[in-house]
């Protein structure tokens, strides 16, 4: 059987339901996802080519770097460079945003993106991903600056991640609902396997590091005890699944329902995942397939960042879920 849509083939078809479109955007995701395809390459061929590893050397969160975070930055850095599609970018693995080196005065578009989510992980061949963020900027005709970053989340204008696994997909949305596509690698290209994702009501499952439970506030050790305990008519207990890679928890339950939580606790005030380039575009992806995401107060995509590294605990998932954690 032969796919008959491909990713290019279906944002170009999108593009054509906007008239104004000037076709920057449809670029911008090709380019990401062209990104996608180079990085999945490297992951799956890390081992016998001795990419797995340190560098010895520190990124702005004082967390150690591998060898393939440096390389997926690159590979996305030069890529949508050469789009000249972006004013500038903002990566995990730079502590000041990236200018264009392509594009001559002012640009629409900033894009924010994890190149390697879940890195750590590599050496255990556990899935990994990456994830990004594309802002508009208010002015387009004005010259790019770091506050055209400082945007409540509600101001995406596309967002997605992909997951190097068994497969590799690619789940985006430009604010028309979520869809994924899989990697053929016959045929080198994204197929369409899933249009209009939408995440259960609830799910069976909840993903969260319960090594850190002694650290948590006593609403948060309510809320796992909850999902833990014995109630028929609520569906619980949940089943604990936590892989340790932000995309491949969330993927699952995007697919099948659940929550994941990176909650504040006693070391990590404001939790320890970043605002910018991982939660906003998981609220996002997770809102438009109908589920939700908080901090634990308020919801993620009414945030306004202050800084491009700022982070922000998550709650994200199915919608009844999240709802219960609000509630308590």
């Amino acid at each position: 059987m032969i796919p008959t849509l491909n990713l290019n083939r279906f944002i170009v078809s999108r593009e054509r339901q906007h008239p104004e479109a000037t076709g920057e955007l449809s670029e911008l995701l090709t380019t990401i996802a062209l990104g996608v395809k180079l990085i999945g390459n490297l992951v799956a061929t890390a081992g016998f080519k001795g990419l797995h590893g340190y560098t010895g050397k520190q990124n702005v969160h004082g967390e150690q770097t591998q060898t393939l975070d440096v390389q997926s930055h690159e590979i996305l850095t030069e890529l949508l460079s050469s789009s000249g599609h972006f004013g500038l970018l903002v990566s995990e693995e730079k502590d000041t945003v990236i200018p264009s080196a392509m594009v001559k005065g002012s640009a629409k578009y900033v894009v924010a993106f994890d190149p390697l989510d879940g890195s750590s992980n590599l050496g255990v061949n556990v899935a990994v991903g990456t994830i990004f963020a594309i802002f508009k900027k208010d002015n387009p005709t004005e010259q790019s600056s770091v506050h055209d970053f400082y945007q409540a989340g509600r101001k995406l204008v596309a967002a997605g991640y992909s997951v190097y696994g068994p497969s590799t997909v690619f789940v985006y949305s430009s604010g028309e609902g979520v869809h994924e596509f899989t990697l053929d690698p016959s045929i080198g290209e994204f197929v369409l396997t899933n249009e209009a994702v939408r995440i259960p009501e609830n799910g069976k499952t909840y993903s969260v590091n319960e090594g850190n439970f002694s650290k948590w506030d006593e609403r948060t050790k309510r809320y796992i005890e909850l999902l833990k305990s014995t109630d028929k008519e609520r569906s619980f207990p949940y089943s604990a699944r936590y892989i340790g890679s932000l995309v491949s928890d969330f993927h699952r339950n995007l697919k099948q329902g659940g929550v994941y939580l990176y909650p504040a606790d006693s070391k990590n005030l404001r939790g320890k995942l970043r605002l910018l380039y991982e939660c906003m575009p998981m609220a996002f992806i997770a809102e438009q397939a109908g589920g939700r995401a908080i901090d634990g107060s308020k919801n993620i995509l009414d945030i306004i960042p202050s800084d491009i590294h700022e982070r922000c605990p998550i709650i994200v998932g199915s919608k009844k879920d999240v709802d219960l954690f609000e509630s308590l």
